[in-house]
C-alpha cells in the first residue's frame, strides 16, 4: 500500500503500553460531570447507557484494528490518501486534524473552568491556559516516547483516586437503581450517545499504530484499556445514581467532584481541592496525544517541523481559550464536539473498513491480471 510510514526502532513502543495510552486518553475532564448528561436521557438506567457505550468502543476498536492491519505500517492519514486519493484524502485529513485540535481545546478549556469554579475563582484564564500549554509544549518536544511515558505515570499516580468512591458508598441507596430497564430503549441509547464527549480518545490508535513494535499484541492491550475505562465509568455512574437524588443529578454540573467533596481525612478538609489540582496530571496525556495526532496529520499537508507547529498551535489555542468565556459557550463547544465525534469515531471507522477491504480486493485483482 502507498504512503507507508518508516519508523525508527528507537521511536517505537511495546504493545503493552497501549493499555495506558488508550485508558488515559479516555479518562479526562469528561468524568467530572458526565452523569448529568446521561441521566437527563436515561434516568436511573443511565448505567446501562454507560455499559452499552463501553461495549460499542470494543466493537469500533475491532474495526479500527482490522483496517490498520490491512495497511500494516500506516496511520489514518496515509490510509485516507491511499483510499480516497491525494485531494479528497487530504480534505479528510484536514477534518481529522480539526477534530484533534477541537478535542485538545475542549479538554483544556473545560479543565480551566473546573479550576476557576472549584479552587481558584480569581485566577485569570490566560494564566492557567499559558501554564498548561507550556507544560504540553515541554512534553511534546520530548517526542512520542516521552508522551507515552507521561500516559504511564498518569495512570500509576492517579489510580489511588478511584478507591475514594468508597466514602460516598456509606450514604447510597441501592433502591435508586430499581426498577431496571424502566425507561424506553431509545432513551437509553440516547444516553449512550450523549457520553461521546466523555469516552472518546481511543481513536488515537489510528495515529500511533505504526509506532507499535509487536503489532500482534495490539488487540489484547487495546481491549484491556477499553475495559478498564468502562469499569471506572460504570463504577462512578452506579455510585452517583445511588448517592444523589434525581433532582441533584439533573442539576449537578460536576457530580464526580461533588462525590469527592464528602471525602474527609484528619489532615485534609477539602479533598476535592486535591482532586482538581491532581487532575492536571490526568488531562496532560489527553492534551499531549491530541496535539501529537494533529501534528502527524499536519506534516502530511504542509512542510512544518515540530517546533514551529507546537508554537503556532499553542498560540492559536491560547487566543481561543480567552475568547470562550461563559458556561454556555463552553457547553456549545462540547455539544458540537460530541455530535461530530459520534459520527467520526463510532460510525466512520466501519465505513472506512469496508472501503479498505474493497480497495485491497481491487488492488489484488489488478496485480494478478497485471
Amino acid at each position: 500500500m502507498r504512503n507507508s510510514i518508516q519508523v525508527k526502532e528507537q521511536e517505537m513502543i511495546n504493545a503493552f503500553l497501549l493499555f495506558f495510552v488508550i485508558h488515559t486518553t479516555q479518562i479526562g475532564v469528561g468524568i467530572h460531570g458526565f452523569q448529568r448528561v446521561i441521566y437527563q436521557e436515561a434516568k436511573h438506567d443511565a448505567w446501562i447507557s454507560v455499559l452499552l457505550i463501553g461495549i460499542a468502543t470494543h466493537i469500533i476498536a475491532i474495526f479500527m484494528i482490522k483496517t490498520l492491519e490491512i495497511y500494516g505500517s500506516n496511520d489514518l492519514y496515509g490510509i485516507h490518501q491511499d483510499i480516497f486519493g491525494k485531494w479528497f484524502g487530504n480534505f479528510l485529513n484536514f477534518i481529522y486534524i480539526v477534530y484533534c485540535s477541537t478535542a485538545f481545546f475542549s479538554v483544556l478549556r473545560n479543565y480551566i473552568e473546573v479550576v476557576q469554579t472549584w479552587v481558584f475563582p480569581n485566577l485569570e484564564t490566560w494564566f492557567i491556559s499559558a501554564t498548561l500549554l507550556l507544560l504540553v509544549i515541554y512534553a511534546f518536544t520530548g517526542g512520542f516516547r516521552v508522551i507515552v511515558g507521561i500516559s504511564f505515570f498518569s495512570f500509576v499516580l492517579a489510580i489511588w483516586l478511584l478507591p475514594m468512591l468508597v466514602f460516598p458508598l456509606q450514604f447510597t441507596t441501592a433502591r435508586s437503581l430499581l426498577p431496571v430497564m424502566e425507561n424506553d430503549i431509545m432513551d437509553i441509547l440516547k444516553g449512550a450517545q450523549s457520553m461521546t464527549f466523555t469516552i472518546v480518545g481511543f481513536e488515537i490508535l489510528n495515529v500511533i499504530y505504526p509506532f507499535i513494535k509487536d503489532k500482534n499484541n495490539v488487540k489484547r492491550h487495546v481491549h484491556y484499556g477499553l475495559l478498564a475505562t468502562t469499569i471506572i465509568y460504570l463504577s462512578v455512574i452506579l455510585v452517583s445514581i445511588a448517592y444523589f437524588s434525581p433532582d441533584q443529578l439533573n442539576k449537578s454540573i460536576w457530580a464526580t467532584l461533588s462525590l469527592f467533596s464528602i471525602v474527609r481525612f484528619p489532615f485534609i478538609e477539602r479533598f476535592e481541592y486535591i482532586a482538581v489540582c491532581f487532575w492536571m496530571l490526568i488531562i496532560l496525556p489527553n492534551l499531549c496525544l491530541y496535539l501529537w495526532a494533529a501534528y502527524r496529520g499536519s506534516i502530511r499537508l504542509v512542510k512544518v517541523n515540530s517546533t514551529q507547529f507546537v508554537w503556532i498551535f499553542s498560540i492559536v489555542v491560547f487566543m481561543l481559550s480567552l475568547s470562550v468565556e461563559t458556561r454556555t459557550e463552553i457547553n456549545a463547544v462540547n455539544n458540537y464536539f460530541s455530535k461530530v465525534g459520534f459520527y467520526l469515531i463510532f460510525v466512520y471507522p466501519i465505513l472506512l473498513y469496508l472501503l479498505a477491504v474493497m480497495k485491497k480486493k481491487y488492488t489484488t485483482r489488478k496485480e494478478r491480471k497485471g
